[in-house]
């Protein structure tokens, strides 16, 4: 089990990290998780390059109460300097590794799937942005039946209808046993004949219902086409002869990516009308389960200082010692 795993590997993440290095804890017990290819997406898809990152940005005071800080940096520096620190504080970062669900453990800590496998740790810290996005399939999609067309449950409710779910990870399992519990007939498309990504519950889940019954799996499926039918229904065309079009209420597309709302509504974190509540040093309504970055900063988001400021804070509230309790911190190089 980590001590540590960071969802996120933006500069809240990053820094989270180096800040549970800064008091203590071991390299090999923190983990930072992140779905792209490299650290600090939004920066290098969002910034120019001749654009200066500004460390006063919206008029927010330019102070810095943790390890890392920056002053107005060139967008290269900037990502240089967040190499340094990766480098610096020896941080283990795996990329191309997206979460798909986070689940505290019976006598305390989390469950953390990936895409690519299942970690424990005794806290997690969410350092996601705000842009992130579901999936979405390659074909065309009606205006007609956006209506129709669903990428999460977390904002629909849907009882008794006729449904199809689109995919074979755990999300769609979830989605499946979610519906069916809600009265909906659903019919479940996947592309591989065998459900090799799904986790042991998931997948003994899925067999049962089958078993029972209770769902129709069209595997090794690949759907070409939508169309409204007569009805207003969506119709569904798939590429395999063998299955022969049908129509559905409503599709639910379970192909990886959330929006980051829902992605945290998912996990089980309460909120106040739009905004996650936040407790004392960022913990939120789940002990142990942090968020820093733009999605606890509201309109006050953006700031690198600010992600980097967060960090700091929950690290001290995770020392539960006061501010000036956790060691001595080290300072990382400026560029």
């Amino acid at each position: 089990m980590y001590e540590m795993i960071i969802v996120g590997a933006g500069p809240a993440g990053i820094s989270m990290a180096a800040e549970a290095r800064t008091v203590g804890i071991p390299a090999n017990q923190i983990l930072v998780l992140e779905k792209g290819e490299t650290h600090s997406w939004a920066i290098r898809k969002f910034y120019p390059a001749a654009k200066v990152v500004l460390a006063n940005y919206k008029g927010i005071e330019a102070v810095c109460t943790g390890v890392m800080c920056i002053s107005d940096m060139s967008k290269e520096e900037t990502l240089t300097y967040i190499d340094r620190t990766i480098e610096q504080y020896e941080l283990s970062v795996r990329y191309n590794e997206a979460v798909h669900g986070i689940r505290p453990l019976t006598g305390g800590g989390f469950t953390v799937e990936t895409s690519k496998d299942s970690y424990e740790a005794g806290r997690v810290v969410i350092a996601i942005g705000i842009l992130d996005k579901p999936n979405k399939p390659g074909y065309r999609i009606p205006v007609s039946l956006n209506k129709r067309i669903h990428y999460d449950l977390t904002s629909t409710v849907l009882e008794n209808e006729e449904c199809l779910v689109v995919g074979g990870g755990d999300t769609a399992s979830e989605y499946c046993q979610y519906l069916i519990e809600h009265g909906n007939r659903i019919t479940l498309s996947y592309r591989q004949n065998d459900f090799s990504r799904l986790n042991r519950i998931n997948y003994e889940s899925l067999m049962a219902l089958e078993k029972r019954e209770q769902i129709t799996i069209l595997r090794g499926s690949n759907i070409k086409q939508l169309e409204e039918d007569a009805d207003g229904r969506a119709r569904v065309l798939f590429e395999e002869t063998a299955f022969s079009p049908r129509s559905f209420a409503h599709v639910v597309y379970a192909l990886g990516g959330t929006t980051p709302t829902n992605f945290l509504k998912a996990i089980g974190i309460a909120f106040d009308g739009s905004a996650p509540i936040i407790k004392e040093g960022y913990e939120t309504s789940i002990p142990g389960l942090y968020l820093i970055g733009d999605l606890s900063a509201g309109k006050k988001g953006g700031s690198i200082n600010l992600a980097f400021n967060m960090a700091a804070e929950a690290m001290r509230s995770i020392c539960g010692r006061g501010p000036e309790a956790c060691d001595s911190p080290v300072t990382t190089p400026a560029v």
